[in-house]
């Protein structure tokens, strides 16, 4: 059978609107899951911009690593806002419909999201690099114009790709229940309800995962490889700690954030179990962004430090 040929049957009709049924099953907890996902939302808002409120306010901050968590810090904001507000409404309302045309907007909105932060991780890594393995030549090597184009390039890369793979999904037709087992349109969750044969469609899609999704691991990786390699060539304990400490924010971050994304959109449509996609999504839709405000501040010298100064100031 070919990807485009149809399988639906005579008395299938195009669906309209999508409804989510990730919730079905807890109805009362729902109540209980909006007040907590409130809570968490706000908090990764108001962590995000506090973070981006101290960076701005401090002129020391104003390096290279730091323009790159300002953009990381308003990517996660947007991200969590393309999903989480419409979840809110959702845990409130008994039926939970979503047009088309709606659900193709938040998905070019988070996946454009998702892949601009790998982009802009593979940046820091960079960053992290030239700064440990080449301090002589930091200041050339990370400019403003070099910061500038990794961050357009970053952003770049996430819009045109994933502009190019939503757009091509909803040239699929959908049909049936149109009932998505799901908090939110996922690419594997809206593309299980096409009623043609994607499986050709799925070989692409995982293609440009592994491709533009392993490209920046694979940066990444060098990049503290040589970054290891540095560090356990300096002669004293401090100065080997305090370069890792420069690090060690950042890895954390990588290590949530690739190993939820390696796990969910590196696997085949056929071993994608609904229960095991909604933990996950949670995962990086809701707890990842609420952990990364606590990991770059509790581990971070300079914003802890720029942060008491701007209390004692108010004071």
């Amino acid at each position: 059978m070919s990807s485009s040929e149809p399988i639906m049957s005579a008395n299938q009709s195009l669906c309209t609107h999508f409804t989510f049924v990730a919730f079905s099953s807890l109805a009362e907890l729902q109540p209980v899951l909006f007040v907590v996902f409130l809570t968490i939302y706000l908090f990764i808002m108001g962590g995000n911009l506090l973070i981006i409120g101290l960076i701005w306010g401090t002129p020391s901050l104003h390096t290279p690593m730091y323009f790159f968590l300002v953009n990381l810090s308003f990517l996660e904001m947007c991200y969590i806002t393309s999903v989480v507000p419409q979840m809110l409404v959702h845990l409130l309302v008994e039926i939970k419909i979503i047009s088309v045309a709606r659900c193709a907007a938040q998905m070019y909105v988070f996946s454009i999201l998702g892949l601009t932060e790998c982009c802009l991780l593979a940046a820091m890594a960079y960053d992290r690099f030239v700064a440990i393995c080449h301090p002589l030549h930091y200041s050339l090597l990370m400019g403003p114009g070099v910061c500038l184009k990794l961050a357009a390039a970053s952003w770049t890369t996430g819009v045109v790709v994933e502009s190019a793979q939503t757009t091509w999904i909803f040239t699929l037709p959908f049909c049936g229940t149109g009932r998505i087992q799901h908090f939110f349109c996922d690419i594997m969750p809206v593309v299980k309800l096409a009623c043609v044969d994607t499986s050709h469609n799925e070989i692409v899609m995982f293609a440009i995962s592994v491709l533009f999704i392993m490209t920046p691991c694979v940066l990444i990786l060098c990049s503290y490889v040589r970054i290891l390699v540095t560090i356990l060539r300096i002669p004293s304990a401090t100065g080997r700690s305090k370069a890792f400490s420069t690090c060690s924010s950042h890895i954390l971050v990588v290590s949530l954030f690739y190993g939820t994304a390696l796990f969910n959109y590196l696997q085949p449509k056929a071993a994608h179990a609904p229960e095991t996609d909604k933990a996950t999504a949670l995962m990086y839709t809701v707890v990842m962004p609420a952990l990364n405000p606590v990991i770059y501040t509790l581990r971070n010298k300079e914003v802890k430090e720029a942060f008491w100064s701007t209390h004692r100031q108010m004071t």
